[in-house]
């Protein structure tokens, strides 16, 4: 009988497991950095949090909030330690919430993508990004989701900084709420019917 429960106990345990996620928007707290482009990792979990009621509260090494949906829970995470120190935050909330790392998601800008493109991967290089460079050395493997937000390369030789934490133009910021919605259903898909159907119907 005392084996049975046990055996109960761990399948409950690894269920909830299974159903835990860590999306991750990555971004500088300041309010400098609000509304530039390199804080579009935070823009998108503040709409996702936003559309399901979710409350950020001020946790260690980052903002928290809990949604759910179709069954999962869903932890969003901001880094609060900048981010090229993204990897400590991320690291130190896997740990806690004891989120596996195929059910960790990273949302992140690149200028290598069209503004608004999105391009989800299971797994790769940081393609020269500190926050995803940091992620990747404080887990110690680059094989974990991520969401690459395109903001596009509109800048000339000497100024990709200035662009990168530039504000949105307002032509962008037209078109700004529909892309961050797309980027959230294929969040939301991502947690629903896993990453590679999701992959095939967003990255198209």
């Amino acid at each position: 009988m005392l084996n049975f429960l046990r055996n109960i106990f761990c399948r409950k345990e690894e269920v909830s497991t299974e159903m835990k996620y860590l999306i991750v928007g990555l971004g500088n707290m300041h309010p400098d950095y609000n509304e530039t482009r390199h804080n579009i990792g935070f823009e998108v979990i503040d709409m996702l949090a936003q559309d399901f009621n979710g409350k950020f509260k001020n946790e260690s090494l980052g903002d928290l909030a809990l949604i759910k949906h179709r069954g999962r829970q869903i932890y969003l995470l901001k880094p609060s330690t900048y981010m090229n120190r993204s990897g400590k935050s991320v690291r130190y909330w896997m740990q806690k919430l004891k989120i596996k790392a195929e059910n960790l998601m990273v949302v992140v800008d690149d200028i290598n993508l069209e503004y608004g493109k999105l391009r989800m991967r299971s797994k790769g290089a940081d393609g020269g990004h500190n926050g995803l460079k940091d992620i990747q050395n404080m887990l110690a493997t680059s094989k974990y989701p991520r969401l690459r937000f395109g903001i596009g390369n509109d800048f000339s030789k000497g100024r990709q900084v200035d662009y990168v934490l530039g504000k949105w133009s307002s032509e962008e910021l037209d078109k700004l709420g529909s892309y961050i919605q797309k980027a959230n259903e294929a969040i939301l898909s991502f947690v629903s019917i896993g990453i590679s159907h999701t992959m095939n119907k967003y990255n198209n």
